[in-house]
């Protein structure tokens, strides 16, 4: 495999790859004379580049440019998704993909009558989408937003439940990190609250992980013996 390096003005290098996967990195003057550099940027175009771009709000050719893996790369890091090197592959396409099913949710989540709603007030989990709410019969109360919930190997279980126990600044001594506003409906699994992007991969271990805000407010409208109906499949489980 080959190696160039080029050098520009004012200390700007661009070594670029050969024989491979093309990747660019870029090296910048830091402030006081050193230089900081750039992560690795993939310049091949992926499967899922049309979709990406249109995503993005990109130009859409289908092909691969500078700029382009600058945007994907900035989503990316924005969401957590490895390796954060603006290449367009499936785990990229598949965080986009459920983005646009949940815009595409609106205001009626349940338009499918998959979370049943003749029990009074629910909290409903739809896998397939990442997305909760709470419903009143027919009225829905809040949401809906989006959630983060278990792993492959660690799913979130599906099935109607019930919360059961309920600490606003529970500790689990199991993955030893801070669940806020933790509401228990499946033996360890509850709402609660974390700081990761809802889209980050690859999910919980089993909980449904909500923004601070989501959370606070399920805490607030939701109580002991109340009803969670949990259903669908989160891609790649």
């Amino acid at each position: 495999m080959e190696t160039r390096t080029v050098r520009g003005r004012a200390g700007w290098r661009a070594a670029v790859v050969l024989g491979g996967a093309l990747a660019l990195t870029l090296s910048v003057p830091a402030a006081g004379g050193g230089t900081a550099r750039a992560a690795s940027c993939n310049l091949t175009t992926g499967p899922y580049q049309r979709q990406v771009e249109q995503f993005l709000g990109r130009p859409v050719d289908g092909k691969q440019s500078a700029a382009d893996c600058t945007a994907i790369r900035s989503f990316q890091a924005a969401h957590g998704i490895t390796p954060t090197q603006g290449y367009a592959g499936p785990l990229t396409w598949q965080t986009m993909s459920t983005m646009l099913a949940q815009r595409a949710a609106g205001t009626t989540p349940n338009r499918a009558g998959d979370c049943p709603v003749n029990r009074g007030r629910i909290a409903c989990v739809d896998l397939t989408r990442q997305l909760s709410w709470i419903q009143d019969g027919s009225v829905l109360k809040y949401g809906p937003v989006p959630v983060r919930t278990g792993k492959d190997g660690t799913e979130t279980r599906t099935g109607l439940k019930k919360i059961y126990y309920r600490s606003i600044d529970h500790w689990s001594t199991l993955y030893n990190v801070a669940m806020p506003y933790a509401q228990f409906f499946d033996g360890g699994i509850a709402f609660h609250s974390t700081t990761k992007s809802m889209w980050n991969p690859p999910g919980s271990g089993g909980c449904v992980n909500m923004r601070p805000s989501d959370a606070k407010a399920y805490w607030n409208m939701l109580g002991n013996g109340e009803d969670v109906y949990v259903y669908g499949r989160k891609p790649g489980t």
